[in-house]
């Protein structure tokens, strides 16, 4: 039997955010209608989690040390990690100590690092994966690039939306490519791995949800990124029923193996009826956002009552359905948002804009989100207010 108490009180559960930004801010919101009383950490002040929760901390999520100081002092229920690059052998010492880590420690320290993830899924589940090699340096990078063969595709193992990430189209890219690795890494510069170029018609997100009743897949999202950082999303992305039964098998294999309960976003190329894994997220995932409104429980609202031991019988899907990242570009700690009256003068349309403190270079700051009687009108529809939203700074 699930007991929850009250906030702020003897009885209060308590949720730990490790990274605080728009996805865990929504995972903040969702624990809090419940009554969880929600504790924020990030590298940055006023960050979106902290703005809503009842207590936060600033300091990076890859100081161990300080992580077990804030997590001593506040002895969460639950500690639930919402970014790349953290602290993992912490956490496997505080789970081994008694603490909860969503969705497993173990987890968090294969999904992390993309060679952990991808040795999993593809050495030990035997799953369908892209060639790939790792590197440690220039000359090894030089040859892994040889013998996975170009184009080829290059990331940090450790880093997220995009960054580090590059397409190496000639032997002129290498050392371009290398370099843009090396600065992109959430740990700094180090290990990457090269990935052959996957040729596939479409990439979904099939974000599956374990809980105490077993496992769900939600409808497949459909996404467009630029430089490996989500732009577009839509659910649900058209696939054939075989493939869709492919993907589902493949997602319901790695949480699986995995563990533990909440949400993970699972990466896919599909190329007709084939599927090829690619990554996972042990959280929910930036492409997911559209369930804010398709569905009658957005993916943040499942992790919540998953990680709380809480029942899934049901997710009501109301029908086709994009998002639109705001993507701000510039320099600056005083953005402001205009002709809000206009974006949202069409039924079927919502906004959600973030509350991030600053600007250097380029940044999500929020989303928007649509409905309409197709993917391809929900997409249009989204774009038409995203084309009359105002940007100042």
């Amino acid at each position: 039997m699930v007991k929850i108490g009250t906030p702020m009180s003897g009885t209060a559960k308590k949720a730990m955010l490790c990274g605080s930004g728009e996805l865990g801010k929504e995972v903040a919101i969702e624990l809090m209608r419940y009554g969880v009383e929600v504790i924020a950490c990030d590298r940055y002040e006023n960050a979106p989690a902290m703005q809503v929760a009842h207590r936060s901390y600033v300091f990076s999520m890859l100081d161990g040390k300080r992580l077990r100081e804030v997590v001593e002092a506040e002895r969460p229920d639950l500690i639930i990690p919402e970014v790349e690059a953290i602290a993992t052998g912490t956490f496997l010492e505080l789970e081994k100590e008694g603490y909860k880590v969503i969705p497993t420690a173990n987890a968090t320290v294969l999904t992390m690092n993309r060679e952990g993830i991808r040795r999993l899924a593809a050495e030990t589940l035997g799953l369908k994966t892209s060639a790939y090699r790792f590197a440690d340096n220039f000359q090894d990078f030089t040859a892994a690039v040889k013998e996975v063969g170009i184009p080829c595709v290059v990331k940090p193992v450790m880093s997220s939306s995009g960054h580090g990430q590059s397409v190496v189209k000639s032997e002129d890219d290498i050392r371009k490519s290398w370099e843009i690795s090396q600065e992109g890494g959430r740990a700094g510069a180090g290990r990457v791995i090269v990935e052959s170029f996957v040729d596939f018609d479409y990439e979904i997100t099939l974000l599956t949800v374990r809980h105490s009743g077993g496992t769900t897949c939600l409808e497949p999202v459909g996404h467009h990124q630029v430089d490996g950082d989500y732009r577009e999303s839509w659910q649900p992305q058209p696939m054939s029923n075989c493939a869709l039964d492919k993907a589902r098998e493949v997602a319901k294999a790695i949480t699986s193996a995995l563990g533990g309960y909440g949400i993970f976003g699972v990466e896919m190329f599909i190329k007709g009826d084939e599927v090829i894994f690619s990554e996972v997220s042990p959280r929910p995932h930036d492409t997911g956002m559209v369930t804010m409104i398709s569905q009658d429980m957005s993916e943040f609202a499942l992790h919540a009552r998953a990680v709380l031991g809480l029942p899934i019988p049901e997710v009501k899907f109301y029908g086709p359905s994009a998002s639109k990242a705001i993507v701000v570009e510039g320099d600056s700690d005083h953005v402001e948002f205009g002709n809000l009256d206009a974006v949202l003068e069409e039924p079927g349309v919502q906004l959600r804009l973030f509350g991030k403190p600053e600007v250097h270079g380029h940044r999500r700051f929020g989303v928007i989100l649509a409905t309409d009687i197709s993917i391809e009108e929900a997409l249009a529809k989204a774009e038409r207010a995203y084309s009359k939203l105002t940007v100042k700074y």
